[in-house]
């Protein structure tokens, strides 16, 4: 890995190069901090291309950068050895500024909204498929997925909770229908784990990274996992005042109202993708790191389901998982 990095970066062999690894960000891959001269640095990072997404990881920045939306620069990918060297961003993301004053961070996040509209306004027909790869969209089939990943992850291994035949026939119809409109919204290009922690701040302004899961579906895909983001607390008005700001930057076919409400439903489905990753990374990979995570995605998701009519088993399962979790407290 140093061989590859001094090649990547131009060092002679009289460089000494300091490897520091640090926390990685999951998805079988392994970073590391490159260091030399003192005061330079660039980012390492090893990836297990068995998770096919993290193969896509590279070119989708180059792609991210070439449409104006701030990415970290690739310096170099070896799809043989699985190393991409990159720009280093520093260390300060969203999560990191989530105690500072609400004037400092409505500006990251207008920010960081302004970046994410450009992403969700890309032509789907001008897209370069030849040469960038991208997951599976989303569709009756991904959003089938995540339906089952809540339950079988969350609502019966975190929780306990057994459905009934009959009320889990309700909450899957229920469910169904839900992901039918998410798939009738606009189409676009969505980051797919749009959360406080995958946008870095440097000199105060955005820029995305973890997007090897990008992929075609609804943007609201994205608001939900960003306005809804359990690691993160806000405040009703501050919440609809960022969400007010995004519905400006376009011309909608819906009225406010309406784009509030599919905003709620989206936020929902991505809640419930959640709180399945919670417990599956909690419990089978023994990350226990992420149980911590889930009284605040549960109440998200609580929150989500009770603002809209459309959802009234999953605001039922989702009070019933919230008595669980307070007992297990």
């Amino acid at each position: 890995m140093i061989d590859f990095s001094r090649e990547a970066l131009g060092l002679s062999e009289s460089v000494s190069i300091e490897l520091s690894p640090f926390e990685g960000r999951g998805s079988d891959r392994t970073f590391f901090r490159l260091k030399w001269n003192r005061k330079d640095s660039a980012i390492l990072l090893h990836y297990d291309p068995k998770r096919v997404e993290n193969t896509y990881y590279a070119d989708i920045g180059t792609f991210l950068r070439d449409i104006n939306v701030p990415a970290p620069r690739l310096i170099r990918h070896d799809p043989a050895g699985c190393l991409i060297v990159m720009e280093d961003l520093g260390d300060t993301d969203l999560w990191s500024l989530r105690k500072t004053l609400w004037e400092t961070r409505r500006t990251l996040y207008q920010k960081t909204l302004t970046i994410v509209h450009r992403l969700h306004s890309f032509p789907e027909k001008d897209f370069p498929s030849g040469r960038v790869r991208l997951m599976e969209d989303f569709g009756p089939d991904l959003y089938r997925w995540e339906r089952d990943y809540f339950r079988d992850h969350f609502v019966r291994d975190v929780c306990g909770i057994e459905l009934k035949p009959s009320f889990e026939q309700e909450l899957e119809a229920e469910l169904s229908s839900l992901s039918e409109r998410l798939a009738g919204t606009r189409r676009s290009l969505v980051h797919r784990d749009l959360q406080s922690q995958n946008v870095m701040i440097r000199d105060e302004e955005p820029f995305l990274i973890d997007f090897q899961g990008m992929r075609f579906g609804s943007p609201f895909y994205d608001l939900g996992s960003l306005l809804c983001d359990p690691y993160v607390d806000f405040s009703n008005s501050e919440r609809d005042e960022l969400l007010s700001f995004y519905y400006g930057l376009s011309k909608w076919d819906l009225d406010w109202a309406t784009f509030q409400n599919t905003f709620w439903e989206a936020s929902a489905q991505r809640l419930m993708q959640a709180l399945g990753a919670y417990g599956f990374l909690g419990l089978k990979k023994g990350h226990k790191a992420f149980l911590e995570h889930i009284p605040a995605g549960l109440h998200n998701l609580h929150l989500a389901a009770a603002h809209v009519a459309s959802l009234p088993r999953l605001q039922e399962i989702s009070q019933a998982c919230q008595r669980v979790i307070e007992q297990k407290r």
